[in-house]
């Protein structure tokens, strides 16, 4: 029987460009114009394959013992078995898309400059957390898992600004102590969607310098390894 390939729908694809080198990093295999990888899943009951060509992803589950195709898990079927496959087959289809591909959500240059800052610094990735809001975005410490920035895209008068434009913002820890010398309400505000006693937010349209940003970025790392 031939196995058949089903597309993959994935929250944030649209707003995502393949990372060749991360694919590659992650396990895929480049064959002809396509890239293909495989995993074991549900204890080695069955192998996932999950096939990228031409910027679409197709995946399949085929059963060892018996080579036969399985696809209740894209279907409203329910019970434990197939509760285990479809946990098994989402949580590898998050890390690809959380490992190979690069956000495209943020497209400010100063957006892309923090991104990059951060990457190359600390080597951490945007997270995307939140299903519902996918342009929110949250950068966390690999030693104790505490966030120390997030990225958002939010309309300017969420943050008691007179514009009606959206822009792309950074929540960063600051001492608590500096926070009222630093807002201005126009470039820094008081933590948005955070605890504004230890938060600020910074719109990333190039009202502050970078390299100012990127100190205070620092800061926030720093922040958020205390207790």
């Amino acid at each position: 029987m031939a196995v058949l390939w089903y597309d993959v729908y994935m929250k944030n694809l649209k707003d995502e460009k393949v990372n060749v080198q991360k694919l590659i990093e992650f396990g895929f295999v480049k064959e002809g114009n396509e890239f293909l990888y495989s995993t074991p899943i549900v204890g080695g009951q069955f192998v996932l394959t999950v096939r990228l060509q031409e910027g679409r992803l197709k995946t399949k589950i085929v059963e060892v013992s018996t080579q036969e195709e399985y696809i209740l898990h894209l279907t409203d079927a329910t019970g434990e078995f197939v509760g285990r496959v479809r946990a098994d087959y989402k949580k590898v289809l998050d890390e690809i898309e959380n490992k190979c591909f690069d956000s495209q959500v943020f497209k400010s240059p100063q957006a892309k400059e923090v991104i990059e800052y951060i990457r190359k610094t600390y080597g951490d990735e945007l997270e995307f957390l939140w299903e519902k809001f996918p342009k929110n975005a949250i950068w966390r410490r690999k030693d104790n898992k505490k966030w120390y920035a997030a990225l958002l895209v939010v309309p300017k008068r969420k943050l008691k600004i007179d514009k009606d434009e959206e822009v792309e913002i950074i929540d960063l820890r600051a001492e608590e102590s500096s926070i009222d010398e630093l807002v201005d309400n126009q470039t820094i505000c008081k933590g948005y969607h955070m605890n504004k006693k230890h938060w600020i937010t910074i719109c990333l349209d190039h009202t502050l310098p970078s390299e100012k940003i990127f100190r205070f970025i620092d800061e926030s790392y720093a922040l958020a390894k205390k207790k």
